[in-house]
Parts: C-alpha cells; structure tokens; sequence
C-alpha cells in the first residue's frame, strides 16, 4: 500500500477529496494531512475522517529539519501539495525527489508564480479575458510552479463569468481529476 502525505494550508477540500478518494483504495491512503496554518479547517476535516494531522511553522520548515524529519518517519511514497501556498524547501525536495506534486489553478506556464493562487488566479483571468482556464498538476521544485507538467484540464470562461464562476468550474475540475492522476502516479514504475 502506497504511502500519501498532503500539504494543505486552507480549507481542505482537496485533501478531503483525496483522502475519501483513497480510504476505498487497494492503491494508497493518506497517512498525514501537514499545515502551515494552525487555523486551517484542514484540520477540522482531518479529525472528521480520522486522518493524522499536524501545523507547523516557519522556523520547522525552513530553518530546522523538523517537518523533513517528520516525512521521513510517515515513508511517503507521494507529497501532495493541495493548496499549500508556502514555497517547498530545498532540503525535503532532495530527500523526496520526483515525489512531490502540486495542483494549480490555471494552465501553467500562465498565471504561475508568486501570489498567483486562489481568487487572485480567477481574477486575473477574468481580467484579461481569457477564454479557457483550467488545472495543471505538476511536480514542484525550487520555484513556484515551475516543476514538469504531468496533467493539464481545461474549462471555457464566459463573457459573463466572474471570478467566483471560474473558481466554481476550476473547484469542478480539480475534483474530478486531482485523485485520479494522483492514483495513476502512485501505479507507476518511478514511484515504486
């Protein structure tokens, strides 16, 4: 049984999603859900569904190996970054290369970077009107959104979508594809 950490610093619903997705699986589960945000209803979802969850804060990830030594002790065989807005640090990369993905609000390489999450990510698509949004999932490395490309999904923005529309359509989409393309990873020969 393969072995997924998240990193969640919001509400959660994508790690709810994955961790229900996956306690049916012969795959993987979720062992631990990790949070940058003490306050994040991530947590409140992880005690509902009996899944491990711990906050932590800044010096633990960057400056000590606190948070890496916790990864190390869970055995991952997956790092899932569900709404994880921190940048990954250097050290936990090395430790877990290939092995940490993220999904982002948009088909990256547009609206990526620094500040460019959630509602700001819709905004700014609304703004420039765009056509078609959507979902990337890609592995992380040291920049924000920069890793290999491992999945993309789009969805049509209307003339008269807002940005809450969009997040609506991007929310449906990450649903539908986020476990799927996480189980599919998990299945093949590099993670093994």
């Amino acid at each position: 049984m393969k072995r997924i950490v998240i990193f969640a610093s919001g509400s959660g619903s994508n790690a709810e999603n994955l961790i229900k997705y996956f306690s049916k699986s012969k795959t993987a589960s979720v062992v631990q859900v990790l949070t940058n945000n003490p306050q994040a209803t991530v947590l409140d979802r992880c005690k509902k569904l009996e899944v491990s969850a711990l906050s932590f804060n800044r010096v633990s990830l960057y400056k000590t190996d606190d948070v890496l030594n916790i990864l190390k002790a869970s055995k991952p065989d997956l790092i899932v970054l569900a709404g994880f807005l921190w940048k990954f640090p250097k050290n936990i990369l090395h430790e877990f290369p290939n092995k940490v993905i993220n999904i982002h609000p948009a088909l990256l390489p547009k609206y990526g970077g620094k500040g460019m999450y959630g509602m700001h990510v819709h905004e700014a698509v609304v703004a420039n009107k765009e056509l078609q949004t959507g979902i990337t999932i890609h592995y992380v490395n040291e920049n924000y959104d920069e890793g290999a490309i491992i999945f993309q999904d789009s969805c049509f923005v209307d003339t008269l979508d807002n940005a809450n529309d969009v997040a609506k359509k991007i929310h449906d989409l990450e649903m539908k594809h986020f476990p799927v393309v996480v189980e599919k990873l998990l299945t093949e020969e590099h993670l093994k």
